[in-house]
């Protein structure tokens, strides 16, 4: 079946697929967002414990989604996974201190011996929703802005400035997704909080962080949106591979791949949904799963704007010809067929994953459970 599809239908399936699991995960990062708001909604340490215990039945699902859409850009497209992780090191080097003192504080928070205190830790998940969210945002940002590597004709990258990455905080637009990546977070644990916990003054409190999270975080978007549909991007031509720049070529794709604009409105209609219904009806706790939705349909349809319709999804600011595409960055015809037998089982994981949640959240976090409850983080 696959062995019968063109490289390119191959490249441009598992692009669809990386960017599937991309969006996932940003939506996953509402552990993320209510990992920063532990001090603001919590105001003793049983509430602080009721919050934690809350986001750590999740936690789980987060890192693996990061590690599974880390490996799957590595088999799909190894000559970006070589060029980003090789040169932006010190971006990524901090994503994944970010994330490991993420695992550390869930699994040594709440355990008797522990001589640093709780707090010790509660900070640690503070920096990991902080940075995490901020710093995968920026770093998915330089798939629009572009980075500064160049690539030989031996598939040998080097990356032109010696702060390998760091750089791109430098450009206002990628910190503008970072920005936008974590306020969407902490809504999303906000919204998480009034779903998933049965205590009026937590969910008091979340409710009113919707406000503070969502102004700020519409804003950066917005500012995001808008110049990214207003900037120049990077073409690549479908015969000779070239690359050049394009006016207006994210809009470009927008507009000639239609079904890429009702996701992207869709999902900025279920985000606001979510978002303005749980703050306005005070009984109304289901905004999570709307706003959730809308988050994956919009970063979906970002991802696949950035890669599809002959536009290079990880350009070069050093050397325009050392962009990356689909095309140019992928694996050969017989890892890309391989790889995509094994990923009909994503089905029956998905199905997995949907059991493993709802058993886990049959009901909502309540203070007698939480005491009940043998392991807690």
């Amino acid at each position: 079946m696959f062995e019968n599809l063109s490289h390119l239908a191959l490249q441009q399936y598992w692009w669809v697929i990386d960017s599937l699991l991309g969006s996932i995960l940003v939506f996953l990062m509402f552990v993320q967002g209510g990992q920063t708001l532990i001090y603001r909604i919590g105001k003793t340490e049983e509430e602080r414990s009721l919050l934690i215990n809350a986001l750590g039945r999740k936690w789980e699902f987060t890192f693996t989604t990061l590690v599974t859409f880390g490996g799957a850009m590595f088999a799909s497209f190894p000559l970006f996974y070589s060029t980003s992780f090789g040169g932006a090191y010190w971006v990524w080097m901090a994503i994944l201190f970010c994330f490991i003192i993420q695992a550390v504080s869930y699994e040594f928070r709440s355990k008797p011996s522990n001589v640093w205190g709780a707090k010790t830790f509660e900070i640690f998940l503070f920096i990991n929703g902080l940075l995490g969210t901020i710093l995968i945002g920026t770093a998915v940002g330089t798939f629009f802005n572009g980075a500064e590597f160049t690539v030989n004709d031996l598939n040998q990258s080097r990356w032109a400035t010696p702060y390998g990455g760091l750089e791109a905080v430098l450009n206002i637009h990628n910190v503008a997704l970072g920005l936008s990546v974590f306020f969407l977070a902490r809504l999303l644990g906000s919204l998480y909080f009034i779903h998933h916990i049965d205590q009026d003054e937590i969910v008091k409190r979340s409710r009113k962080q919707l406000l503070y999270c969502g102004i700020p975080f519409l804003v950066m978007f917005l500012f995001f949106a808008i110049r990214l549909l207003l900037m120049d991007g990077f073409a690549v031509h479908p015969e000779n591979g070239l690359v050049s720049i394009e006016a207006y070529k994210y809009l470009n794709n927008f507009l000639e791949m239609p079904l890429l604009i009702f996701l992207f409105l869709a999902g900025v209609c279920l985000v606001l949904f979510g978002l303005i219904k749980s703050y306005l009806i005070e009984k109304y706790s289901k905004g999570f799963w709307f706003t959730g939705a809308g988050t994956i349909f919009v970063v979906f349809a970002l991802f696949l704007v950035a890669g599809l319709n002959h536009t290079a999804f990880y350009p070069s600011l050093a050397d325009l010809q050392s962009s990356l595409t689909i095309q140019n960055a992928s694996s050969s015809h017989y890892t890309l067929t391989a790889m995509s037998y094994v990923s009909l089982m994503v089905p029956f994981v998905a199905a997995y994953i949907v059991w493993a949640w709802r058993a886990i959240n049959n009901k909502k976090l309540d203070v007698e459970e939480l005491n009940a409850e043998e392991h807690k983080y």
